[in-house]
């Protein structure tokens, strides 16, 4: 599905002494398929942009239109139910929010409010417990007898099974240590693959922005500050640093090696393994010469 917002501009508590706009006039689009960073710090607008992706904030002015669905003051879908069907968002610590008495209860709850067969539902436990790397023993134990990444897994799954078409991850990772958080990263981008999501993530992580995504949003105080590739907007450090943000890691290095060596090698999502094969290859080429 694509995204678009037009112009958009939200005001909290508008006309009232404790109005504040968090967004302001925010344009830009989303292609159905892409994976999209969106990248700010704190009250920069991240929150407040995602809300309004399935229908939890409705613009101030300008319109929001994803798919079919269009939202604006003067227009609203006429069944929000639907379009939050089409739009799975996973929370900070998801995990929070089960309750249900098994796991595999709580990965149907979604599907049986959006009105899904009995028999499809088991379906989609069965092919998404696979999916998120959950055993099916599992199914039947309380999801708070689980460890904490187990949680988190059961937690998405359930956003799973409702079957979106748009996957919204806000700082997925948080709380996890660094294992834990690439093995979700890297669960979500073979879902996002597999089953063709158009997948937003949202996230203070550079280095994921760059691994993962294919367009980057850089927001600042609730205008768009920066958008491109990821090589295109991490290769312009004094902007970034301009709103405090720093380039990733290894951006950094290869940029410390063109320095040293005089000779630039691309970032092109290569491995650890291929960048150093690549290095060896330069640092031996500029020995022979």
């Amino acid at each position: 599905m694509d995204i678009t917002f037009e112009n958009v501009t939200y005001i909290y508590q508008q006309n009232t002494p404790f109005a504040h706009k968090a967004i302001d006039d925010l344009s830009f689009q989303i292609k159905s398929g892409s994976y999209v960073a969106i990248i700010g710090h704190t009250g920069s607008g991240k929150s407040t942009l995602i809300q309004h992706l399935n229908g939890l904030a409705i613009p101030t002015e300008g319109k929001v239109s994803i798919g079919s669905y269009h939202l604006s003051k003067e227009e609203k879908p006429k069944d929000m139910k639907e379009l939050r069907s089409k739009v799975g968002v996973v929370f900070q610590y998801p995990e929070h929010q089960l309750f249900e008495e098994t796991v595999a209860k709580d990965i149907a709850f979604g599907p049986q409010n959006f009105g899904v067969s009995e028999a499809e539902i088991q379906n989609r436990i069965n092919e998404i417990t696979s999916a998120v790397g959950l055993d099916e023993s599992l199914l039947e134990r309380s999801p708070f007898d689980l460890s904490g990444g187990q949680m988190r897994r059961v937690a998405i799954a359930g956003v799973l099974a409702v079957k979106p078409d748009v996957l919204v991850l806000d700082e997925p990772t948080a709380g996890l240590d660094p294992r834990g958080q690439k093995e979700i990263m890297d669960m979500f981008y073979k879902l996002h693959q597999d089953q063709g999501l158009t997948t937003i993530l949202v996230t203070h992580s550079m280095e994921d922005a760059l691994k993962y995504a294919d367009h980057v949003l850089i927001l600042n105080k609730g205008t768009k500050y920066m958008e491109g590739s990821p090589e295109e907007v991490f290769s312009q450090k004094e902007a970034l640093q301009r709103v405090q943000l720093d380039v990733p890691e290894i951006v950094q290095f290869l940029d410390e090696f063109q320095e040293r060596f005089g000779t630039s090698i691309p970032f092109k999502k290569q491995s650890v393994k291929e960048l150093a094969e690549a290095i060896q290859q330069q640092i031996k080429g500029a020995e022979s010469t």
